[in-house]
């Protein structure tokens, strides 16, 4: 999109925040509105968009996933991410998938035994459907994402228009944040994850998603800002989504957008141009000023419990013993379950509820790692690897997608602190398989 329209964007998704701030029953009509939009321009594009337009549509319904359940926006739970298979099956259909593709159907089909173990272990008090559903949509949309990404040919300047595009649904949210809890003191209670300061909703997933917006806009700072008014919207979305997030007091949304921007700075000093190396250097710096300044002044608006927070600290500044606030002793649960079951598992959707069945606790390690192991027993242990080695093989071949590396670590530290109940590093997952192509005038060496 051009420099004119995607300042218009960010501007119209700023309005639609505050609209659906003061409206919520709007944001049906959003979620109508992009199912409509995206399938129209899919429908109508050339031959030569359509791989461009099936990953923007499902990079904008990624990214606009949070704010659309955080606002009721979603008509089922895990609307977004059957939208995304949705669209994905729907690029399949015009451009097939690549043949070296096939380790994801190995994926695929490993995770179907899970189901069967499933339907034959599932206490009477669970939904069978529903468990299965909320399990496996994740990994499905994962391995469908893979299949289609593989290889998929996307020139440098299409990969930055669909950064412009992923940006604006955390923009809408992100100012709809700002009118949900305008003055973070009145909503403190300490230094735990804080709901209030997120829309009401889960904050792990809220952070995770501004994390994401925070390394968007950096990234689109560095190679996407052509012109100072640019450059400036974008420090400035850059301190507003920091902020957010921060004040979520979830952490981990916040560590993996500082390991993405630190990943996408290494392979940038490999590839670039060393006229562009020499200007990154002043870029880097604003950057640093802007992180540096919106965490000091989060510490200040939230009486320093920020601090507190990102040094494993309690409201009255006591160490805390356990970094991982509970979740280590529920990974360990599933990996002992693992030991118990080493072949098939216990079955998808089985380690929350056995746990309820014994212990009478409702806990989710939120570690997709370990709960594949739990679930699906061997057959996970080949999930996992496919999924951690052949991003790696591609690689070899296809070593200058600038994003790669922090696609990869965006889905594998994700699926570690906030499994895959969102879609994000499902599809994200997808991206690092991308074919980035250069034209004589980019900036790659």
């Amino acid at each position: 999109m051009s420099h004119k329209y995607y300042i218009q964007q960010l501007l119209a998704h700023a309005g639609l925040g505050f609209a659906v701030f003061l409206a919520k029953p709007l944001s049906k009509v959003y979620f109508v509105g992009i199912f409509v939009y995206f399938l129209w321009r899919l429908i109508q594009s050339k031959p030569s968009q359509k791989a461009y337009w099936v990953i923007g549509a499902c990079i904008y319904i990624v990214t606009s996933e949070v704010f659309l359940r955080m606002t009721g926006g979603n008509f089922l739970y895990e609307a977004s991410k059957y939208m995304v298979i949705f669209f994905l099956i729907f690029g399949m259909l015009f451009d097939g998938i690549h043949k070296k593709a096939w380790p994801y159907f190995l994926y695929l089909i490993a995770l179907l035994p899970g189901i069967v173990v499933a339907a034959n272990n599932l206490s009477f008090m669970a939904n069978i459907r529903k468990a299965i559903a909320f399990n496996l949509s994740g990994p499905v949309c994962l391995g469908i994402a893979a299949l289609y990404c593989y290889n998929r040919f996307v020139t440098f300047e299409q990969q930055k228009k669909l950064l412009q595009l992923a940006v604006l649904p955390i923009v809408a949210m992100t100012i709809f944040l700002f009118f949900y809890t305008p003055d973070i003191r009145d909503v403190l209670t300490g230094t735990q994850s804080n709901f209030a300061a997120s829309g009401g909703f889960g904050p792990n997933q809220v952070a995770t998603i501004l994390g994401l917006g925070m390394f968007i806009v950096a990234v689109n700072f560095v190679i996407n800002s052509p012109t100072q008014l640019l450059k400036i919207l974008h420090l400035v979305l850059l301190a507003l989504m920091s902020y957010r997030a921060f004040v979520t007091f979830s952490r981990g949304g916040v560590i993996v957008a500082a390991v993405m921007i630190i990943a996408f700075l290494y392979l940038y000093l490999q590839y670039a141009k060393p006229v562009l190396k020499a200007r990154l250097m002043s870029s880097l710096v604003l950057v640093f000023v802007v992180a540096g300044f919106t965490y000091a002044t989060t510490a200040v608006l939230t009486d320093g419990l920020i601090v507190n927070r990102y040094t494993n600290k309690d409201a009255r500044g006591r160490v805390k013993e356990d970094v991982s606030t509970g979740r280590g002793n529920l990974i360990s649960y599933e990996i002992d379950e693992f030991i118990k079951n080493p072949f098939l598992g216990i079955g998808v959707g089985r380690s929350k509820d056995l746990r309820m069945e014994r212990e009478g606790v409702v806990a989710a390690s939120h570690n997709e790692m370990s709960r594949i192991l739990a679930e699906h027993g061997i057959l996970g242990i080949i999930g996992l690897l496919i999924l951690l080695g052949y991003p790696i093989v591609f690689r070899l071949s296809n070593n200058k997608n600038l994003l790669f590396y922090s696609m990869y670590f965006f889905w594998f530290l994700t699926i570690n602190h906030s499994s895959m109940r969102i879609a994000a590093p499902a599809f994200i997952y997808g991206l690092c398989l991308l074919n980035i192509s250069y034209d004589e005038e980019s900036f790659i060496e």
